[in-house]
């Protein structure tokens, strides 16, 4: 994305690239929304692709986890802990989306 796209460019961009991902691509609209005024007025905060590392996530693990549930039967489903930022040392903390639980290591 060059330095003077527009809002709803910048927002088509981040859903073309994830269209799967409904949720995020609000958020980014929500906190966009708020900070384009702000980016606007000064440029060179847009400079070096400070907007679509923002957008980006700097890594991305996929792990399995296995549990028992209230049967007491085995079962296995896949969790991804996304990072977007390391600046303050790692995230210790795994989310699983599709149970709205979270487990530590």
């Amino acid at each position: 994305m060059d330095q003077t796209c527009s809002l709803e460019s910048f927002l088509n961009h981040v859903q073309k690239r994830d269209p799967h991902q409904t949720e995020f691509a609000q958020a980014v609209r929500e906190v966009m929304t708020t900070l384009w005024p702000f980016l606007e007025q000064n440029p060179r905060y847009r400079h070096m692709s400070l907007l679509e590392r923002l957008v980006e996530p700097e890594r991305v693990i996929q792990f399995r986890v296995v549990w028992l549930d209230d049967k007491n039967q085995v079962q296995v489903n896949r969790a991804w802990r996304v990072q977007f930022n390391s600046a303050i040392g790692p995230i210790r903390r795994y989310a699983l989306p599709s149970f709205g639980k979270s487990f530590h290591p």
